[in-house]
C-alpha cells in the first residue's frame, strides 16, 4: 500500500510540476509574441473597460461561440460550466476545514459530472457528424476528448457505482499538500481516475487545451478598436523607433 501511494504521489507531483512550469513558459511565450497590428474582431469595444467586459462575456457566456453555432455553444458551455462545478466540488479533498462555498456545491456537483460527460459526448459527436469539422479534426482532438470523457466516466463510477474510501483519499491528498505520504486505497477506478488526471495535467501545456488562458492573450479579443483615433505601435516596435 505504501509503495502504491509513493508511486502515485510521485506521479502527481511530477504532473503538477509539469503543468505549472509548462503553463508558465507558454504564458511567457504569449507575452513576448509581437503584436504589430491592431486586429480586434469587430464589432469591438473602443475602451479598456469595454474590452474587459467583452472578455468577461467570452469567459462566462462564450458570446462569440453562441453567435457562430448554437449547437456547439450548448455542448461547449454545458461542459465548461459543469467542469467548473466539478472542480469546485473536488476542492474539498485539499481543504480542512472545507470552505462554505465548496460545501454548498457538494450535492449539485455530484450530478454535474453527468452534464460534463453529456457536453463532451456532444462535442465529440460533432467531430464525427459535421463534415467540415471532421475534415479539420486531428487525432489529438479526438484523444483530448477521449481523455476527458474517461476522466468523467471514472469519476462518475466512483460516485455512483464503485465507491471508494473517500476519507482515505482525502487523507492522501491532504498529505500531498503537506509533503506527507499516506496510504491510498487500491481501488481500480480510483487509480485509473488519478492516472488519467495526471496525464491530463502533463499534456495540458502542449495541447489545444491551452485555449483557456490563451483567450486573454488573443489580440482579436484583448484590443480596443482605436485604430482611427491613435496609432498602434507594439512595444518592441516602439523601442526600435527610439534607437538613433
Amino acid at each position: 500500500m505504501n509503495a502504491l501511494a509513493a508511486v502515485y504521489a510521485a506521479l502527481l507531483y511530477l504532473s503538477a510540476a509539469t503543468l505549472v512550469l509548462g503553463v508558465a513558459l507558454k504564458l511567457r511565450s504569449y507575452l513576448r509574441t509581437p503584436v504589430p497590428l491592431k486586429i480586434p474582431t469587430t464589432p469591438a469595444p473602443t475602451t479598456r473597460g469595454g474590452v474587459a467586459l467583452r472578455l468577461l462575456r467570452e469567459v462566462v457566456f462564450f458570446e462569440s461561440l453562441f453567435r457562430a453555432s448554437k449547437w456547439t455553444w450548448i455542448f461547449g458551455w454545458t461542459f465548461h460550466a459543469a467542469l467548473f462545478v466539478v472542480l469546485l466540488r473536488h476542492l474539498r479533498y485539499f481543504q480542512q476545514p472545507v470552505w462554505a462555498p465548496v460545501a454548498m456545491v457538494q450535492s449539485v456537483g455530484a450530478y454535474a459530472g453527468f452534464a460534463l460527460v453529456a457536453g463532451l459526448a456532444g462535442l465529440w459527436a460533432r467531430r464525427w457528424l459535421v463534415d467540415r469539422v471532421r475534415y479539420i479534426s486531428t487525432p489529438s482532438d479526438h484523444l483530448h476528448l477521449a481523455l476527458l470523457l474517461a476522466i468523467g466516466a471514472t469519476g462518475l463510477s466512483l460516485r455512483f457505482f464503485r465507491h471508494t474510501d473517500i476519507v482515505a483519499v482525502k487523507t492522501f491528498t491532504l498529505g500531498l499538500m503537506r509533503l506527507e505520504l499516506n496510504p491510498l486505497p487500491a481501488d481500480g477506478p480510483l487509480l485509473a481516475h488519478l492516472a488519467l488526471v495526471a496525464l491530463l495535467m502533463a499534456i495540458f501545456p502542449i495541447s489545444k487545451l491551452m485555449h483557456a488562458p490563451g483567450l486573454f492573450f488573443s489580440p482579436t479579443r484583448n484590443q480596443a478598436d482605436t485604430a482611427r483615433e491613435q496609432r498602434h505601435l507594439a512595444p518592441w516596435a516602439a523601442r526600435l523607433e527610439q534607437r538613433p
